[in-house]
């Protein structure tokens, strides 16, 4: 009778030295995995280029375009970077000054990037004089930025995949355009 007793203790030790899930255990595992799922979907979705179709893991060259108005000159890109965006301009009357190279009908500064590259477009809106929204599109990259309202940003990933020169441009003002060399 004693090694029966003994067996049974030995049978109520070992079940209470086993940890038990309750179910409030079993909820708090399954809201930390499912957060912890989403983080990690989202962030490697964040990672993909717009003209692409798996993520990159690498930091892309950034460059920095502000949307904004001059009341001589009306709509206009600005370049603000030392990355891709150089010779950016200044408006003189009907045009752009001669050292932009980009003629009299452009309105904002020659981004130039390298082909193969990762690239970053840092969209925001600045236009404070008229509140008006803004968007930046580069059609050859599958770029395109959302409407933007006043001090609203956007930042645009893509991989640069071909040669030659291309025009930027914003849909809503027509006027607001510019180049993106390729080399």
């Amino acid at each position: 009778m004693t090694k029966k007793r003994h067996q049974r203790q030995h049978a109520k030790n070992n079940s209470e030295d086993k940890f038990v899930f309750t179910k409030n255990t079993i909820i708090v595992i399954g809201v930390i995995v499912s957060l912890v799922s989403i983080v990690a979907y989202f962030g490697i979705k964040s990672m993909v280029p717009v003209n692409g179709n798996s993520p990159v893991f690498g930091a892309p060259k950034n460059n920095f375009v502000k949307a904004s108005h001059n009341p001589q000159s009306g709509y206009i890109f600005v370049g603000q970077s030392a990355g891709g965006a150089r010779k950016s301009f200044i408006p003189t009357g009907r045009g752009l000054n001669s050292n932009s190279g980009m003629g009299p009908n452009a309105t904002g500064p020659t981004l130039y990037l390298s082909k193969g590259g990762l690239e970053s477009v840092h969209f925001i809106n600045e236009d404070y004089d008229t509140h008006s929204k803004h968007n930046f599109n580069i059609d050859e990259f599958k770029v395109h930025s959302k409407d933007l309202g006043y001090f609203q940003s956007q930042i645009i990933t893509f991989i640069v995949d071909k040669n030659g020169t291309f025009e930027y441009y914003c849909s809503i003002h027509p006027e607001m355009r510019g180049q993106v060399v390729v080399t």
